[in-house]
């Protein structure tokens, strides 16, 4: 039996990361139609770049690297077209949908949308996602300390947030 495409098989695994790719894209658009459209470039970068991918490393690490780099890429295109980034509270529930939290998923959601683009990128990665506090500082370019604080006043700004009366 010959050994399966290399190429292939991480085109496999790369599909089996796009809910949580999906996921991490509305984190940081805050907006479902940028979210598909900062997904599908993405998707689009990491298709003509596979052959850069490490084999060892991990997918989700490579693919949310990817995306967040496209993000501040198109933000930057933004900013020079003097186009301001509308801010939605349109974010993909964070939690499995479950009729008694719907409110506090809604006012997580919205919190989160609340946070600014560098917190939010930051809580995606770690708090939704997973990545360990290394992986997600090298996903974001940044040092742990920095990530760590970051994370820090986020869930500070978080607690304040969920906690106020309504």
């Amino acid at each position: 039996m010959a050994d399966a495409d290399p190429h292939e098989l991480l085109k496999t695994e790369i599909a089996a990361q796009l809910p949580r790719l999906r996921r991490f894209a509305r984190t940081l658009t805050r907006r479902p139609e940028d979210a598909d459209d900062l997904l599908q470039l993405a998707l689009e970068k990491a298709l003509l770049r596979l052959h850069q991918w490490q084999p060892g490393s991990r997918v989700d690490s490579w693919m949310f690297r990817i995306m967040q780099s496209a993000w501040i890429d198109e933000t930057r295109s933004r900013q020079h077209r003097d186009e301001t980034l509308l801010a939605g509270d349109e974010l993909e529930a964070l939690a499995p949908k479950q009729p008694d939290r719907a409110a506090e998923n809604l006012a997580l959601r919205r919190a989160i949308a609340s946070l600014g683009d560098e917190q939010r990128a930051v809580v995606g990665l770690v708090l939704v996602e997973g990545l360990p506090y290394a992986e997600a500082a090298e996903v974001l370019g940044i040092p742990i300390g920095t990530l760590t604080s970051r994370l820090a006043r986020a869930r500070e700004t978080l607690q304040t947030l969920l906690s106020a009366p309504t």
